[in-house]
């Protein structure tokens, strides 16, 4: 798979940077939302810490001012000096204190955000539609908000710390500009070059990193087939682990080498920068100094204004390379919000009309056309029949007929391109989307195999009866699952699977029976089977088939399946070949037709001969 080059994402200018900084109240929203008391506690913890740093340097002067006063006069009286040493011994603690309690509370509060904002993903995904996820666009998306869910809170730290910040600096300025303004200028002469270069490595960083997101979702793709529970039968008798290396080792080395190349440059950079600092800092270090020795300073206030200085470098190159971050955590925010600005096309009816029950008519498809997104192919074009209440229709076809997007326009997991689908001659955009879906029951051939309990991945079917084990035993009859829960060591509770301790791995015939229990869940009026069978043997099959025939009776149903014996026990066969119907109707109907799905019915025939 080719790479495409980083460099075709643009960096984000300044204009933009400062554009981001318009998602930090939306941050600020959700970091509230998470818990407001951490977020007020922490606010005032900073607040607090802000006016240690002067107290600390002020308390020093005091301290050496008395000290060579002492040492002058040779006073035995230490007491004013024992005071202040426990005054800034005092301090220290509750720097101390202050500092572990609000990394105590960043580090809470970042869990809290995280869980809140993974919470938040999925119950926006869970609205989004099917399509939608099948597009490798809307992935790298969902990519980068699930990124955005860790660390985030680092943004409340540092803006709260650049508040903390700047009123420390307010108190050391004072001091500072009343010996000398010149040496402010000394600082932003030191600072300036730095955060310039922090800034344009910072932007570089972004870039990369957002342009390599497409292949950081292969990478870790690679990692899962390499040493997963799932892929190792395949990877162990297809002898893919040399590939899989190979093909991780290739993507890893990359990205190793793009960010080696930015980090040797921004070190490099580094070190100039740190140079100039070092150099603005001593030059005002030595006016100083010359001051002291001319005897306008005392040795305390010496110490006092180089610390003074030098932690207001500190500060003054934290608040502004910190702005960078900022503003790059905040470019990075638009990730995360752009992933709620997805809206999903399938919209929920303003005034939703209530679902049928019975259903009477049945489900028509007037003209019906879908093509998936950035396809130009139609995968169902010009569907017109109607499935009547309580009839059984069978789907013929073969691969890439377009016989489950036929199910999943039934189903309203898409909407059509084209024409409309009426129930009981009313359009299925009319009807409440979560009725619909509790009145279909549907089984698709790629079901998942949870690794849950037994009962658990019955339940799922319906899963606000999760609690009702009557229920799930009862669905678990009807697709003849129950005789498999019998044998298990801990029957309805025994744990599928082998992800986790204690669990037992099923073969495909006995997941699909579980699977199959999923859609006995609910009273549904219509159900939808789709190659649900595919791993049963020719007579497991037609006893799950006939139980389905006898359980669906007065339903609407509509079955998908290779095997013409199973086919034949529908009212109806709809023949599907490139997306449209080419044939319908009964199995004799359609054998004397001797057209397409006669010739499928006499190769299979053949196949058993």
């Amino acid at each position: 798979m080719p790479r495409p080059p980083v460099n075709t994402l643009p960096k984000p200018t300044l204009k933009e940077k400062f554009a981001a900084l318009g998602n930090l109240p939306r941050f600020f929203k959700l970091v509230w939302q998470t818990n407001h008391w951490y977020a007020i506690l922490d606010i005032l913890l900073r607040l607090m810490r802000s006016a240690i740093p002067v107290s600390v340097l002020y308390l020093g002067k005091l301290i050496i001012d008395q000290v060579i006063l002492l040492s002058r006069t040779h006073s035995t009286d230490l007491s004013a000096l024992w005071k202040l040493v426990l005054a800034e011994f005092a301090l220290a603690i509750i720097s101390d204190a202050l500092a572990r309690a609000t990394a105590l509370v960043d580090s809470l509060l970042g869990d809290l955000f995280s869980n809140y904002t993974s919470v938040k993903i999925m119950q926006h995904a869970a609205t989004l539609d099917l399509d939608q996820f099948e597009d490798s666009e809307f992935y790298d998306k969902l990519e980068r908000a699930r990124q955005q869910t860790i660390g985030r809170t680092i943004l409340l730290s540092q803006l709260l710390s650049q508040v903390q910040d700047i009123i420390t600096m307010a108190f050391l300025l004072v001091g500072l500009m009343a010996f000398n303004a010149w040496l402010i200028l000394l600082l932003l002469v030191a600072i300036v070059p730095a955060f310039l270069g922090e800034s344009y490595f910072n932007d570089k960083s972004y870039a990369l990193t957002r342009g390599q997101t497409p292949e950081r979702r292969e990478l870790d793709y690679m990692r899962y087939l390499g040493a997963s529970d799932e892929t190792a039968k395949e990877v162990k008798l297809f002898n893919l682990s040399g590939f899989l290396i190979d093909r991780f080792k290739m993507l890893s080395n990359k990205f190793y080498d793009d960010n080696k190349k930015l980090s040797v440059k921004r070190a490099s950079w580094g070190i100039l920068f740190a140079l100039l600092g070092s150099l603005g800092y001593y030059a005002a270090y030595v006016v100083m100094i010359i001051k002291t020795v001319e005897g306008a300073l005392t040795v305390g206030t010496l110490t006092f204004l180089a610390g003074s200085f030098r932690q207001l470098r500190s500060l003054l190159e934290g608040i502004l390379s910190r702005f960078t971050s900022v503003s790059q955590g905040a470019i990075y925010l638009r990730d995360f919000f752009d992933f709620f600005e997805i809206q999903p096309k399938i919209k929920a009816a303003p005034k939703p009309v209530p679902f049928p029950n019975p259903i009477r008519q049945g489900i028509t498809f007037e003209d019906v056309g879908f093509k998936y997104h950035n396809s130009d192919k139609w995968a169902n074009r010009h569907l017109s029949f109607t499935l009547h209440a309580g009839e059984k229709l069978a789907l013929v076809g073969e691969n890439g007929a377009g016989k489950t997007t036929l199910v999943k326009l039934m189903a309203r997991l898409y909407d059509p391109v084209e024409g409309r689908i009426l129930l009981d001659g009313i359009d299925l955009r009319e009807y409440d989307i979560m009725d619909l879906r509790k009145n279909t029951g549907i089984i698709f051939q790629d079901y998942l195999r949870y690794q849950l309990s037994f009962a658990q991945n019955i339940a799922v079917g319906n899963i606000d009866e999760q609690d009702n084990r009557p229920l799930i035993k009862m669905s678990a009859e009807k697709s003849l699952a129950n005789l498999l829960a019998d044998r298990l060591p801990q029957k309805y509770d025994q744990a599928l699977g082998r992800r986790f301790n204690n669990g037992i791995e099923l073969s495909g015939g006995e997941w699909q029976k579980v699977a199959l229990a999923r859609a006995y869940m609910k009273e549904a009026q219509i159900l939808i089977l789709d190659e649900p069978t595919s791993a049963l043997d020719a007579r497991a099959e037609y006893s799950v088939f006939q139980r389905f025939a006898e359980l669906s009776k007065g339903k609407t149903a509509v079955l998908i399946s290779h095997r013409f014996s199973t086919v034949r026990m529908a009212d109806r066969i709809l023949v599907l070949d490139q997306g449209q119907i080419i044939e319908m109707g009964s199995h004799e109907e359609l054998v004397n037709k001797n057209g397409h799905y006669a010739e499928l019915f006499l190769l299979q025939a053949q196949g058993y001969k």
